[in-house]
């Protein structure tokens, strides 16, 4: 059987939310909407955001991560032994322009031990799937997104005095998860990760140094951790990581080139397909594609979902072929870096600004390789 993606023209998953969703979820909150009420206006939207993905000739379809607030915290959560909190802890996101976005996103800690007690994405799964007619796409977080921002410190020393058995729990649950997917019929699967891309960031290798991480390390860490969560998988569902350097509001947070993670990334991590950011100078050149082995695909995030301008087919075209002095252009594909909304507060554009970028997408993967959805 043909696997399921990833597709030449494709997309990491989130898209802006509507303002009666997000009416919807204010009340929500405020208890003027009761649970069932708000998921019978999650599936309207779901349904829209649906039919325009295949509308504009997308393969792989995603329910635009309309149930979640956070691409990570909101699927993290529901694992036995994490709790989250809302602390001192606060990120700088940055503007192209040089402006910062202030943001104190919720911490997570282990307090007890980490198993998969029901399925976190399963039903979710099953309404996308009731109302596609081409390939329903489900992406969770990464593992390692429980483990870089706070290390050691984030995880009870009392409930796991040797990481080796977190990781060993963290995995197993993952791998319940994905099975309980599968046996659903889930068969395309993206893991979000930014730690990965912020291990190619100079300054945040070298924070992590000085708490005493080996940024190598820790690469190989995480590839082992998805490893050992997708080692059950069927032989037919696809898996694929996306590296994120930050996204929040149409800032960011790392810079710097893949060239650090490279070898480890494409060489150790037993996965279908890489979605790479290379939509701007900080993703540095193309030379790290080097490394990438047959039989791999890379999404090439080229386009920009942090801005309303739709970048020119030619230019696009042209890097494409600058990326194939590393890597066979059959092994690319194309995207937007990242998401238009990893988390409920969206980018600073509009749906139809979206949209209109979406079609560029498939317009020059048609041209490019002969695209049809």
């Amino acid at each position: 059987m043909a696997k399921a993606g990833p597709f030449k023209a494709d997309h990491v998953g989130s898209f802006l939310r509507p303002q009666r969703l997000i009416a919807a979820r204010k009340r929500h909150i405020e208890g003027d909407l009761s649970d069932e009420a708000l998921r019978e206006i999650e599936d309207e939207c779901i349904l829209e955001v649906v039919r325009k993905q295949e509308a504009i000739g997308l393969r792989a379809i995603t329910d635009g991560e309309f149930r979640r607030t956070f691409f990570h915290i909101d699927f993290l959560q529901k694992l036995n032994g994490v709790s989250v909190t809302y602390g001192d802890f606060a990120a700088k996101f940055r503007k192209q322009d040089g402006k910062e976005v202030g943001f104190r996103p919720p911490v997570m800690h282990v307090g007890s031990k980490i198993s998969h007690a029901h399925t976190i994405q399963g039903e979710d799964y099953e309404f996308l799937q009731s109302v596609v007619e081409r390939t329903p796409k489900v992406s969770i977080p990464s593992p390692s997104m429980l483990h870089f921002r706070g290390g050691r410190n984030a995880i009870s020393s009392e409930v796991y005095p040797d990481l080796e058995e977190f990781y060993k729990d963290l995995s197993a649950a993952y791998r319940a998860e994905i099975e309980d997917l599968a046996n659903r019929g889930c068969r395309y699967l993206q893991m979000d990760d930014t730690n990965l891309a912020y291990l190619c960031d100079p300054t945040i290798r070298e924070t992590a140094r000085s708490r005493g991480d080996d940024p190598d390390d820790l690469t190989r860490l995480y590839c082992r951790l998805v490893n050992e969560s997708i080692k059950d998988r069927p032989d037919d569902m696809v898996v694929c990581v996306h590296l994120c350097r930050g996204n929040f509001k149409s800032a960011w947070v790392a810079a710097g080139g893949y060239e650090p993670v490279a070898d480890i990334l494409f060489n150790e991590m037993n996965i279908d397909g890489f979605f790479l950011e290379y939509d701007d100078e900080r993703s540095g050149d193309f030379a790290p594609l080097r490394f990438v082995p047959r039989g791999k695909t890379v999404v090439l995030g080229l386009m920009s979902s942090k801005h309303a301008a739709v970048e020119p087919a030619d230019l696009i075209k042209q890097r494409l072929e600058e990326a194939t002095q590393y890597i066979p252009l059959e092994q690319c594909a194309l995207s937007h870096q990242c998401g238009f909304s990893s988390t409920a507060h969206g980018n600073d554009l509009s749906e139809d600004d979206q949209w209109r970028k979406l079609d560029r997408c498939v317009e020059i993967a048609r041209d490019v390789w002969n695209y049809h959805a």
